[in-house]
């Protein structure tokens, strides 16, 4: 991602977010909010450190829209408080240190990149040469140079996703949310997308992501929170939580014949198919190499963040 800024970008990224009053973290305590008789968020605790990625994950009607919607003050709760460095969410001066590239796309389509681009940052307040320089980086963070003049209704679905997280970073914000920033993209602009948020990690940003690919998280986020019912139902690093609730590894074998002695097996044999769970894999399928059997197949299935949140919230459908 260092192909899409400058190193003047990033020096005065940094700079910018020094100077800031309010630079260092994200704490909500005791957040609630209900809508009628349905208490959508339950007492919710949430501290976001500086310049990391922090992921909220959950299925649909968990509470997470809600909860986020108080993060960035564009919902009061009925209950409880958000702070950004110590300053309430509610306060301008603070607000105007959030961005936010929302799943439904916030740019206007009969308008150019680059034309958006400049609407967004004068939003915040950019004008003259700043204002300029910020349109160029953000032409170069989307990788959109070359269609800078192009009406954003010509652009491919993964173009518009570049150019939204874009409009949303201009104005160099010191919290940035990113709600579910891949969906219907291509490979190439999914990695692209990928980068460009590791970069604003590298450069002082600290960013609230959400998203339903588990995959994503385990990627981009330092630590997540995975949240049901309008409360949180665990959060840390995601290799901690996959040590805590991801329970143990399967090795699975589907054997070519079955040995007249299955008690020389390192586990139960249901028909021609070796199945086990073990802490320790490896030592497994060493074993199953040393036996004198034929595997016409071999599976190793690691424990993983996906496991993990269906292990915590269930396998049951949501509307």
């Amino acid at each position: 991602m260092r192909s899409h800024h400058t190193q003047d970008d990033s020096l005065c990224w940094r700079a910018s977010t020094q100077a800031l009053r309010y630079s260092d973290l994200i704490e909500a305590s005791g957040l609630r909010k209900r809508f009628g008789e349905v208490e959508a968020v339950r007492g919710v605790d949430l501290s976001l450190k500086k310049a990391e990625t922090f992921g909220l994950l959950g299925p649909n009607g968990a509470g997470k829209s809600t909860t986020i919607h108080m993060l960035v003050g564009a919902l009061s709760p009925d209950a409880g408080r958000v702070t950004i460095g110590g300053g309430d969410v509610r306060d301008p001066s603070v607000r105007r240190q959030i961005g936010i590239a929302p799943q439904e796309l916030a740019i206007y389509n009969e308008l150019s990149a680059q034309e958006n681009l400049a609407f967004f940052a004068r939003i915040y307040g950019l004008r003259g040469e700043q204002l300029a320089e910020r349109v160029d980086w953000g032409l170069r963070f989307a990788g959109l140079t070359d269609r800078a003049k192009d009406r954003v209704g010509t652009y491919s679905g993964g173009m518009k996703r570049r150019l939204n997280l874009a409009c949303a970073a201009v104005h160099r914000p010191t919290v940035l949310l990113c709600d579910e920033p891949t969906v219907g993209v291509d490979p190439q602009s999914r990695n692209h997308i990928f980068e460009s948020i590791e970069a604003l990690k590298d450069e002082g940003c600290t960013l609230l992501y959400t998203t339903h690919y588990m995959e994503e998280a385990e990627r981009l986020c330092d630590r997540v929170a995975i949240m049901d019912h309008g409360e949180i139902l665990a959060v840390g690093a995601v290799q901690d939580l996959i040590d805590e609730y991801g329970g143990l590894a399967r090795v699975r074998a589907e054997l070519a014949t079955v040995p007249e002695d299955v008690s020389i097996l390192p586990g139960p044999l249901e028909g021609s198919t070796f199945s086990v769970e073990t802490q320790h894999p490896f030592d497994v399928i060493a074993e199953l190499g040393q036996l004198p059997i034929t595997m016409t197949e071999m599976h190793l299935q690691q424990p993983d963040l996906e496991r993990v949140f269906l292990q915590l919230t269930g396998r049951n459908l949501r509307d």
